[in-house]
């Protein structure tokens, strides 16, 4: 899952940013208005938290832009705590609406809310073969041995568990597992991929984790 966090406060930002990437989130910041808007609109995000007082653009002229070309679900975060701004928020588009200051584990309690409440809800466990994985507790296991997976490398699984069968290619991986400052000079998904296969495949005479030459990384259980 893709968020989007638009704060110009740095140290709430990097506060979310990390809190959120802990939890399995990719996590883009942008720190005005107009780079939030930009993002919003341009990006492929599963969710956007949402300040509302930015330099450049405030967060009520992205809310309105966003809604006027997509239906990504908003979170706003704000300071501005009276009635009249909360009604406000969620008549304007916004998907719900938490002042600040605030607990982290309310934040990404409504968080998780919201993507539950999206279009496809995804599932609370993942399983290929006897590769399983549980997206909530952000456990892994295989053949029921637990298997310890670095944040990275847990949302780098779970993307390819839930594209099963599908041909991902490196870009959409680097897009979806790493922030947008990735640098696809590197070679940092052949190398995470590498990574991976060491804990859920190479233990086991079975293969689930593949390549397809000339496009990508594939997890199937092959016959």
């Amino acid at each position: 899952m893709k968020l989007l966090v638009v704060e110009d406060e740095k140290s709430t930002a990097s506060y979310l940013r990390q809190g959120l990437t802990e939890h399995g989130f990719v996590v883009d910041v942008a720190a005005d208005g107009a780079d939030g808007a930009h993002l919003a609109l341009t990006g492929n995000y599963d969710l956007v938290v949402l300040d509302l007082m930015l330099p450049g653009r405030s967060g009520w002229e992205i809310i309105r832009e966003l809604r006027a070309h997509k239906d990504t679900p908003v979170l706003i975060l704000s300071a501005r705590d009276k009635l009249a701004d909360r009604v406000t928020g969620l008549e304007r588009g916004a998907d719900d609406y938490l002042v600040k200051p605030f607990a982290f584990s309310e934040l990404l309690a409504r968080v998780r809310a919201l993507l539950r409440r999206g279009k496809s809800v995804q599932p609370e466990r993942l399983q290929v073969a006897d590769l399983h994985i549980d997206i909530v507790r952000r456990r892994t296991e295989r053949a029921g041995k637990a298997i310890d997976l670095t944040p990275k490398e847990f949302a780098l699984l779970h993307l390819l568990m839930r594209h099963e069968g599908e041909a991902l290619s490196r870009t959409l991986i680097a897009e979806q597992v790493w922030d947008m400052n990735f640098d696809s000079d590197t070679n940092v998904v052949d190398v995470a991929i590498r990574r991976l296969r060491t804990k859920v495949d190479d233990p086991f005479s079975r293969k689930l984790v593949h390549t397809i030459r000339g496009v990508g990384y594939v997890c199937e259980a092959r016959t």
